[in-house]
């Protein structure tokens, strides 16, 4: 009734109601996220820069960690992401093949890394369908534009109809050591070495047991030395696992050994476990001589 009192208008307009959201279904694709998360952004430019301009990844890989400041778990998980893809890229490449129906090759270099990208997380890692392709797409978006994001989009979705196993079956090669050399995303020069030698030593039937462990990721094991670092305190800090034998050692999660606390002082150090045994083992041998002890 006119001069009786008004709730006032809210942010809606009268009575206080708010405009509804626009939901994520009705944006067109370019105004839906474009950008993608800082892990999956430094393994997609480790794997351009290996491929564009023939870099070793061990060595820019802990410049790509400090540039977009990742440790613990998002850099391990840029290292896993990154160096699998690069181990079983010939594995893959097939998979990707079969899916976009043309040869990677004929794919541009960054559409070629996404689809890799997101071919392991699909096929080789732990990670949710729905988010290695989400994730992968989105990246795809921020970096080479709508129109390839939207096939780097279709061929993982295409991934994900089949099991490991199953595109095991349809990228399997007649030959019995291409198909090996495939799989295990190995060069055949090297599979018919390995082969040649396991045949001599009368082991033939191990070569696809050694090729499934060379692409097995090492871990990367640090020692907290004695008196200048403390190993239970290194493994919380680092997010890390201590040694099943070694009361010194510290595996690693991933990322880069060189951000570790304590590695520029000295006091932790890269060494494998059964190299800290050894260490730790000659502290106990008597010395002979002037020496009070052997390090």
């Amino acid at each position: 009734r006119d001069g009786g009192p008004r709730r006032s208008a809210g942010p809606g307009g009268a009575g206080g109601r708010r405009p509804a959201a626009p939901r994520t279904g009705s944006q067109a694709p370019s105004q839906r996220r474009r950008t993608g998360d800082p892990a999956r952004t430094v393994a997609l430019d480790l794997l351009l820069e290996v491929e564009e301009q023939d870099a070793y990844a061990n060595l820019v890989m802990p410049t790509l960690l400090r540039r977009d400041r990742l440790s613990g778990r998002d850099a391990a998980f840029a290292t896993e992401l990154a160096y699998g893809t690069l181990r079983l890229q010939g594995r893959y490449d097939p998979v990707i093949a079969h899916a976009a129906g043309r040869p990677v090759d004929g794919l541009d270099a960054p559409v070629r890394a996404l689809l890799r990208l997101g071919a392991h997380q699909l096929l080789a890692m732990r990670v949710p369908p729905h988010a290695a392709v989400s994730e992968t797409v989105a990246l795809a978006r921020a970096r080479v534009g709508v129109g390839a994001s939207q096939l780097v989009n279709a061929v993982l979705r295409r991934v994900t109809e089949r099991t490991p196993e199953e595109w095991r079956e349809a990228t399997r090669v007649e030959d019995p050591v291409a198909d090996l050399a495939v799989h295990h995303s190995h060069p055949g020069w090297v599979v018919r070495a390995l082969t040649q030698a396991l045949v001599a030593d009368g082991r033939d039937g191990d070569v696809a047991a050694l090729l499934e462990a060379d692409n097995a990721a090492p871990a990367v094991t640090v020692a907290a030395r004695p008196g200048l670092a403390d190993r239970d305190e290194l493994a919380a800090q680092v997010d890390g696992v201590p040694g099943r034998w070694a009361p010194t050692a510290v595996t690693l999660p991933g990322g880069a050994p060189g951000d570790v606390p304590g590695m520029r002082s000295g006091a932790v150090g890269v060494q494998d476990e059964g190299s800290q045994l050894v260490t730790l083992a000659l502290l106990e041998v008597p010395v002979d001589g002037p020496d009070e002890r052997w390090l």
